[in-house]
């Protein structure tokens, strides 16, 4: 059954359109698909976000712990750094996408999307010093992201919120918006500039409605998931239960660059040991001469062998309407420029392998703004 977020009562109020999303309720359109995505694009566009699960492991060892889990070395994190990567099972199989947050030595906060992360640490820390708490409902959180974002909160704060003091993917504690005490984040999933609000649950409403009343006079509009899946599909971002499930390998996914082999024993490091050649998948990206949200999940062929499958596919607005996808290919045929044909239900559609993302593919709007 899902569940209701802190700020569902607000979206009730906008929307009447909802879908599951990770065990919680989740808009699917709040005004306009055409119109939210031109307002991220364009200006700046606000979603809930609260689904993301949240685990704080603070004690001794708290980071090295994390680092025999996470495929990722994060024992190098200084205080304020987050670090993007996988967990995978001790299969070298996905189980999340998360991050990582140093906030010392002895403080860690992840987040990723999967109700079993809590249970991998828990199991971890069981004879330690370390606490760990899972606080996903306590602690809802607001995604703010699009060029205009930042004016927006800087016009609610004291604190400096230029790119020189607040870089791409840190954090802050010491930031309040419109008087809320919020924990913040610089990174979002549009491949623009943005930020995430975590606050407590108490004071959800109050954030919620000082950001509408900055926001909504400088075209800031309320997100559904409808444009989320454009803005991960041009952006490359992936997504747990599309691009993977527990029998898919970070190589596969698109987050083998996270797989860290050298840095010591890890949970699942034999077998990623082994994936990584083994496993033939890559992920790119492809554009269909037609085909839109049909095409998703399509089989991909070269000549007569089947070569991979769109994963998830789009109108991209980007591309000016023409299909994009996200697709898993054989990785020997993954460079940009190679043609393929989708299955797309009784029909053969031509396509091209295209450069990966498509949007921004150098991250220049979210890092540089």
């Amino acid at each position: 059954m899902s569940k209701e977020t802190a700020f569902y009562p607000r979206l009730t109020a906008m929307t009447d359109e909802w879908m599951d999303l990770f065990g919680y309720w989740a808009p699917t359109v709040v005004t306009d698909t055409a119109e939210e995505y031109r307002a991220v694009r364009e200006t700046a566009g606000l979603m809930d976000f609260t689904m993301l699960r949240k685990v704080d492991l603070d004690g001794p060892g708290a980071l090295e712990l994390v680092n025999s889990i996470v495929t990722r070395d994060v024992s190098t994190l200084t205080p304020g750094r987050i670090a993007y990567g996988a967990l995978a099972d001790e299969g070298g199989k996905m189980v999340d996408d998360c991050t990582t947050m140093m906030r010392a030595a002895d403080r860690v906060r992840f987040c990723g999307a999967n109700d079993r992360d809590y249970g991998i640490f828990s199991a971890a820390a069981e004879g330690s010093d370390i606490e760990v708490r899972e606080h996903t409902d306590a602690t809802p959180h607001l995604c703010l992201q699009g060029p205009r974002s930042r004016e927006i909160l800087q016009g609610l704060t004291d604190a400096d919120l230029s790119k020189e003091t607040f870089p791409y993917y840190t954090f802050r504690e010491d930031v309040a918006i419109a008087g809320v005490p919020v924990f913040m984040t610089r990174l979002g999933y549009t491949a623009e500039l943005g930020y995430e609000l975590w606050v407590d649950r108490e004071r959800a409403f109050e954030l919620w409605d000082a950001l509408l009343a900055a926001g909504e006079p400088q075209g800031m509009k309320l997100i559904g998931m409808v444009a989320l899946d454009l803005f991960r599909i041009e952006g490359g971002f992936i997504i747990g239960g599309i691009e993977y499930d527990p029998t898919v390998s970070p190589y596969e996914c698109g987050l083998g660059w996270s797989v860290d082999l050298d840095k010591g024993e890890f949970q699942g490091r034999d077998a990623l040991a082994r994936d990584k050649d083994a496993t033939q998948l890559r992920l790119a990206s492809v554009v269909l001469e037609e085909g839109g949200d049909e095409a998703s999940g399509a089989p991909l062929w070269v000549g007569d062998e089947e070569v991979g499958l769109v994963t998830q596919a789009v109108v991209s607005p980007y591309l000016g309407g023409k299909t994009l996808g996200l697709a898993k290919i054989r990785k020997d045929l993954k460079e940009p420029g190679q043609n393929v044909v989708a299955q797309v239900g009784d029909q053969q559609v031509a396509g091209e392998v295209v450069r990966h993302p498509v949007y921004d593919p150098e991250r220049k709007r979210a890092k540089e703004s």
